[in-house]
């Protein structure tokens, strides 16, 4: 099982960049976590994207993960697969993946993380931190005081599970966010808007890094 890093990045096609393109910046930028993320895409298209990504993912060896599709994820033996609360259950994907992939679930309340960490879930994916663009039919959203109300009540059930936010994250709210107890965070939109993305993707991970130490 691949260790979690602390910055992951979430893939996303916009008007200046295909899914390739931001899979590149994310791991020019030093990023070693990439999810595919493709709603709404046929799964030839995802398949053809998934593959390709692989290989850029292992070029950098960064951990590859996709949205949602477990048998492709299975076919093409990527890292592993994040699930939406709307996708597949934790538990049924790892009847079908086993032990030696990393399964991700959707979070937007403590129960939501009580219940994939029982299922036997690798890590959460907990948000919106705020309102974002790139995801429709959004949950309600956490805040800062969202996140630190979700990491108590993990400590007082003793539940110990990586915990990632995400949701409309930038530059200026990791040093607070990082306070709160969670474990990472996604981002997707703040770096492909950024001026230079490589660079602000280099700058993200420089700031998470300062903060582990």
């Amino acid at each position: 099982m691949r260790r979690l890093v602390m910055v992951q990045f979430i893939t996303h096609f916009t008007e200046q960049y295909s899914y390739e393109d931001s899979v590149r910046i994310a791991l020019e930028g030093g990023c070693r976590w990439v999810q595919l993320r493709m709603k709404n895409a046929d799964e030839k298209h995802i398949y053809t994207i998934a593959l390709q990504t692989q290989k850029m993912c292992r070029e950098y060896g960064a951990t590859f993960i996709i949205d949602d599709h477990v048998e492709i994820a299975k076919q093409i033996q990527a890292d592993g697969v994040h699930l939406g609360k709307l996708d597949m259950s934790i538990s049924e994907a790892r009847k079908i993946l086993g032990n030696n992939f990393i399964i991700g679930g959707t979070a937007n309340t403590f129960e939501d993380v009580k219940a994939h960490y029982e299922a036997g879930a690798d890590y959460i994916g907990c948000g919106p931190f705020r309102y974002t663009t790139t995801k429709s039919n959004l949950s309600p959203i956490l805040g800062l005081e969202g996140y630190r109300q979700i990491t108590s009540l993990m400590k007082e059930a003793h539940i110990d599970i990586p915990l990632v936010a995400i949701g409309g994250i930038t530059e200026t709210d990791i040093p607070e966010l990082m306070q709160t107890g969670i474990s990472g965070i996604a981002l997707s939109g703040s770096i492909l808007r950024a001026k230079n993305p490589i660079e602000e993707m280099k700058k993200i991970i420089k700031l998470t890094e300062s903060w582990k130490n």
